[in-house]
């Protein structure tokens, strides 16, 4: 697989992303988990001080936050953005059509790689980070999309989702069992690099159980899929399924459910007007000048 120059590229197969995107941009709702830290991070919006007039809800479906933020934004218009491809797929509203907020919210989808500069004020992208082969451009297409002053959150999963998971495939000689997760301090520096200011980071771990090995494979499915670039080569068999789901049910606690860990990470940051550069200049140092003109001397420049 080609790589481009950019040194935050993620080794994800795209052929197998677009495929786990289309599969999420055909399913009747967004996942359970992603819709639970959609209400948890629409908790933290009061820290926007200004009211959007304009959200830019980035791969709105898979993201589950619609109704969150209609809720804090009841007059708001959401821009709902999705993946390339899937946007034509994205022209159903959780409202119900009696709804007197429907017209608030009903908006066409916008293909990713076609947001207008400056379209809102506040731009969400819940849970769909993790997804993103290189993140870094991908925040630089963020602060494009965001007017000045405008502001970002996002959630995304870190390096400690599904420990354990990973520990399984280890021991049994699997290959990777999903891609790697970046580091939230990572994802702190690419937004400073990307031009937005005064980023805040941190994270919470969340712990789910299910019933039944089945139960828990069924919802990871969800989730996305595995698209390493080192996982197993080739198709996996339904034997070897039955030794993933007997290991699983082997990791069973005493109440008889298997539980996986995810680290939700979350981020925020302003848009600031850009800083324009001035060619042939030089900043010295009030001291400096000073002790420059007791010297008879003049800064270069």
């Amino acid at each position: 697989m080609a790589r481009d120059a950019s040194p935050t590229l993620r080794a994800l197969d795209r052929l197998a992303l677009a495929r786990v995107l289309a599969r999420q941009a055909r399913a009747a709702a967004a996942p359970w988990l992603h819709v639970e830290v959609a209400r948890r991070m629409a908790e933290r919006l009061p820290v926007i001080r200004q009211t959007p007039a304009v959200v830019i809800d980035w791969w709105a479906h898979a993201g589950g936050g619609q109704a969150a933020l209609a809720q804090v934004y009841p007059r708001a218009r959401q821009l709902r953005v999705e993946p390339a491809n899937t946007a034509p797929m994205r022209t159903r509203d959780s409202a119900p059509w009696w709804s007197s907020q429907r017209w608030r919210r009903e908006t066409a989808a916008v293909d990713d790689s076609a947001v207008p500069a400056a379209a809102g004020q506040l731009l969400w992208a819940n849970m769909m980070l993790h997804a993103e082969p290189d993140p870094a451009a991908l925040m630089a297409r963020w602060r494009h999309a965001l007017a000045v002053d405008g502001f970002l959150m996002f959630s995304t999963l870190g390096p400690d989702t599904l420990r354990g998971l990973r520990e399984l495939y280890r021991d049994a000689g699997w290959g990777s069992a999903h891609p790697p997760f970046t580091d939230m301090h990572d994802l702190g520096d690419m937004l400073v690099a990307a031009g937005f200011a005064d980023p805040v980071m941190d994270q919470e771990r969340l712990t789910l159980t299910w019933a039944t090995a089945e139960a828990l494979l069924a919802e990871l499915r969800t989730l996305g899929g595995n698209a390493d670039l080192a996982r197993h080569a080739g198709l996996r068999t339904p034997r070897w399924r039955d030794r993933l789901v007997a290991a699983l049910r082997e990791r069973a606690g005493p109440d008889g459910r298997i539980a996986l860990d995810f680290e939700v990470v979350y981020g925020h940051a302003f848009n600031p007007p850009t800083r324009m550069q001035l060619g042939g200049e030089t900043r010295v140092p009030l001291d400096d000048l000073r002790a420059m003109v007791r010297r008879g001397r003049r800064p270069a420049g």
